[in-house]
């Protein structure tokens, strides 16, 4: 009987160790699921909303498409802002598999409110996807790199007047008003591509389709579909 109960407890107590272990791993799964949906969300809108201007023709040139479809900013005295993304490099007219980012800043300051933006960043020379794909891209001057953001105008802009290594597209909505990008600090979510890809992976062999996940494959289709 004190066998019977002591494999019990043991066999209960293994079991509730693995769920701990496991509980983890299926939020990361879940989460990455419903981002890559908003995600193809996002592409859908980009095909067919005028308010994202010259989508196509930048889609067509970009080097690489960052997106994040919620950022959110919002604080009473304290605030910040935040959101996930996917980073996806081109090769001729199709997508590379996604490599999971966080895009996040602090600050300082009297303010009160909240915003969501959905974000789109094409990225567009070599120099500036080698800097994204470092640990830490922090925008800014310091940075080197030329930011345009694009809001409400972008519908009348043209890809013949728009020059920049990265090319922002936002839609803002709340008391902030707009979004600035300055001192945002944009990082790989290691854990998440680690989880997603079954092995320690780079983003460059992310993007070099060194893996695959079946899971991307309808984002990367709506990518391909707005050209």
């Amino acid at each position: 009987m004190l066998v019977g109960k002591f494999s019990s407890i043991v066999a209960a107590a293994l079991g509730f160790a693995l769920a701990l272990l496991i509980a983890p791993m299926a939020a990361h799964a879940s989460d990455q699921t419903a981002l890559l949906g908003d995600a193809t969300q996002t592409m859908r809108h980009m095909r067919h909303d005028k308010t994202f201007g010259p989508s196509r023709d930048l889609l067509r040139d970009a080097h690489a498409i960052l997106i994040v479809p919620a950022l959110v900013k919002g604080g009473f005295i304290f605030g910040g802002e935040g959101g996930d993304g996917v980073l996806l490099e081109r090769h001729g007219r199709s997508w590379s598999q996604p490599a999971f980012y966080s895009l996040a800043s602090g600050s300082f300051g009297l303010q009160i409110g909240l915003e969501k933006s959905e974000l789109v960043m094409f990225i567009m020379s070599d120099r500036a996807l080698r800097a994204v794909e470092r640990s830490k891209f922090k925008f800014g001057a310091g940075a080197g790199l030329t930011v345009v953001t694009l809001g409400a105008a972008a519908e009348g802009a043209t890809s013949g007047n728009l020059s920049g290594d990265i090319i922002v597209w936002a839609s803002s909505v709340g008391a902030y008003g707009g979004l600035t990008l300055n001192g945002s600090v944009l990082a790989p979510k290691g854990d998440w591509n680690e989880d997603f890809y079954g092995r320690r992976v780079s983003v460059r062999d992310i993007l070099s389709d060194q893996v695959h996940n079946g899971q991307a494959d309808e984002l990367r289709q709506a990518i391909a579909s707005v050209f």
